[in-house]
């Protein structure tokens, strides 16, 4: 057990000093601005991971409390002088209060019930967000998102954005990893596997898939709130229904239940658009079609098959040798 938590340390460390040395490499690249955008992303499959990968929920309108945090970022910071990473917090806490209070109704619900529930949510929201022309800018948009900043240090272009962006982005994988590890995750994947026999076992099952709808409504919060001011405008057409399609198609293709199979799932679809734009409104299309070759052929997701593949060239290796 010790030996394989020091092998994940090991694992995570190496992956985030890889992270943090990217933009020695692409320094005024349009790839590292398409890279603080991967890791946004990378943090909303991350937590919807948690919510569907562990816990076995599905959720399609998580793009609604990805927009909930960007907008009340947005709203409070482009109308009053007040400390942006204090309403990233702020903005937190009332997406995870709200999460909280729908979490009890909504996840009585099983199966597709529950997508169309998580689905009504969405599109609620997504109104919401268009209506609100006073507050929200409606269709056109919200403008004059102030960057963030840290004493003298204002993170205004690609390079710091990045840096931004990914400090969030390794925390937000970090504590995921824990929480997958802990007494908690153990529980979460009981639930996943048969709900009735984790409350055989004592499992407060409705509590605890409230709390990690919670957990990943926060972490898309934040996100939103990230994504506010890295762009300093944001609009309701990037919180649709789409982008929920969107996130639960990179969490399928990099793999359910699984951190890094979540960011190789942001990495392909954040990157896929800039080569998709010649097929226009179709890219919905080919989601779908994406979705359904990764659900037939490799139903583990990307992550499963590199294990697998690393899993028969060592033991090819170990013949090999033995030999």
């Amino acid at each position: 057990m010790l030996k394989e938590k020091k092998h994940q340390i090991f694992i995570f460390v190496i992956f985030a000093l890889a992270v943090l040395s990217v933009p020695f490499f692409l320094q005024g690249n349009y790839l590292l601005n398409v890279l603080v955008f991967v890791g946004i992303n990378t943090m909303l499959a991350v937590g919807l991971n948690l919510l569907l990968g562990y816990a076995g929920q599905i959720s399609l309108g998580h793009a609604a409390f990805f927009g909930m945090g960007a907008y009340i970022s947005g709203i409070v910071t482009s109308r009053y002088p007040v400390e942006p990473f204090l309403i990233i917090f702020l903005a937190a806490v009332c997406v995870g209060l709200i999460a909280f209070v729908i979490g009890f109704p909504i996840l009585k619900l099983k199966g597709h019930y529950l997508a169309m529930a998580t689905l009504g949510f969405g599109i609620i929201m997504y109104i919401i967000f268009n209506e609100t022309v006073d507050w929200t800018g409606g269709p056109s948009g919200l403008s004059g998102i102030p960057s963030l900043k840290i004493g003298p240090v204002v993170f205004d272009n690609d390079q710091s954005n990045y840096y931004l962006v990914w400090v969030f982005t390794l925390v937000v994988m970090m504590l995921s990893i824990n929480l997958s590890n802990s007494r908690i995750g153990r529980a979460l994947r009981a639930i996943h596997d048969s709900e009735v026999a984790a409350r055989v076992m004592g499992v407060n099952a409705r509590l605890l898939k409230v709390q990690i709808f919670t957990v990943s409504a926060v972490i898309s919060a934040v996100a939103g709130s990230l994504y506010a001011h890295v762009m300093t405008f944001i609009a309701p057409a990037s919180f649709g229904f789409n982008f929920s399609v969107e996130l639960l198609t990179m969490i399928v293709i990099g793999g359910l239940g699984s951190v890094y199979g979540s960011f190789l799932g942001a990495v392909i679809l954040t990157m896929l658009p800039e080569f998709l734009r010649v097929f226009q409104d179709l890219d919905i299309v080919i989601y779908g079609l994406m979705l359904i070759l990764m659900t037939m052929y490799m139903p583990g997701g990307l992550i499963s098959g590199i294990e697998m593949a690393a899993e028969f060239f060592s033991s090819r290796l170990r013949k090999g040798k033995g030999e």
